[in-house]
């Protein structure tokens, strides 16, 4: 009797350990301190990623060319990135595909006390541009400029390019007309009393563009999705889940409050606001609007922004639904 007691639970625990090895691992590789964090930390702590089948890891690394250094490398299954650039990658053959994450673009915002009502008024002004020259929000109302006040920003301005953070520093010292930046900085500045005096939503509808077109998304390989059936939808489920928790519960923050890096709580809940207008709307991507935003890139950015891709490489979306 004993005997068969023991060998009972020896087939119950290597059952279980079949089980578990049987559940598919999604490798993470995530800019440590990025936004982003805030979700999969929310996947986690409320068992989304089990509840969908798949068990989360999260790898933080230092800058984001190292996560897709090692999304490239097989070290990671996922990382973030916008739409275009993944756009990019496939059109010169590699087998990424993208899944919205999120539509937070930004805009640019100026002093409290700026007399500037619209970009008109930012002529002869010193703005300055987290992400370089070829920054899509920048690219976006350098379009909106010209078409609506016939304007070239480029030339009629001052920029001043630099990391977000120098940007975020430089804008609430006064020493900037006007800033676009990332949208936690921008969050962070609003709430430190600097306006906004364009979106980029705005400036995309004028174009005649979705500003619901999610920009920023987690990025697979084709080939892991293969080995992994429906693990694209699985992770998009469970980032869904987050979202929807994250829009309803303010609760639910509490938990990120100290990685979010605020001193205040105004900044807090900017932050929190922003992120709930960033959530995109659920469902399958206009893959006609996505392509005019595309090509919009490929005049503005040329070759040095999109590569190859002057029009939407098929496949670049991943099935979810």
């Amino acid at each position: 009797m004993l005997i068969r007691i023991l060998l009972s639970l020896m087939f119950a625990f290597a059952s279980a350990g079949y089980v578990a090895a049987e559940t598919p691992q999604i490798r993470a590789a995530v800019l440590k301190i990025g936004t982003v964090n805030w979700e999969l930390d929310t996947i986690k702590r409320n068992g989304f990623d089990t509840a969908n089948d798949f068990e989360l890891i999260v790898q933080p690394y230092a800058d984001n060319g190292a996560t897709r250094v090692a999304l490239e490398g097989g070290e990671a299954d996922v990382a973030v990135a916008d739409w275009i650039w993944v756009a990019r990658q496939r059109a010169a053959g590699k087998d990424y595909v993208f899944i919205p994450y999120s539509k937070a673009v930004g805009g640019l915002v100026v002093p409290a006390d700026s007399p500037a009502k619209s970009l008109q008024d930012m002529v002869g002004q010193k703005i300055g541009i987290a992400g370089g020259p070829l920054d899509k929000s920048w690219l976006i109302l350098q379009a909106y400029a010209q078409q609506e006040y016939n304007i070239q920003l480029a030339t009629n301005t001052e920029q001043v390019f630099g990391a977000p953070p120098l940007i975020f520093k430089a804008a609430l010292q006064g020493q900037l007309g006007g800033a676009i930046n990332f949208w936690h900085f921008l969050a962070k500045m609003k709430a430190a009393g600097m306006r906004e005096l364009v979106s980029v939503a705005d400036a995309s509808r004028a174009l005649g563009l979705d500003p619901d077109t999610p920009l920023l998304g987690y990025v697979m390989k084709e080939s892991f999705i293969l080995e992994n059936p429906d693990i694209a939808r699985k992770l998009y489920t469970a980032s869904r889940a987050a979202k929807a928790l994250l829009a309803s519960d303010d609760s639910a923050w509490e938990p990120l409050r100290k990685q979010m890096n605020v001193t205040t709580d105004k900044q807090f809940e900017t932050l929190r606001a922003d992120f709930r207008a960033g959530i995109p709307n659920e469902g399958a991507i206009d893959e006609v609007g996505a392509d005019k935003l595309l090509q919009l890139m490929a005049e503005l950015g040329g070759e040095k922004l999109v590569g190859k891709a002057t029009t939407l490489p098929a496949g670049l979306f991943a099935t979810v639904e």
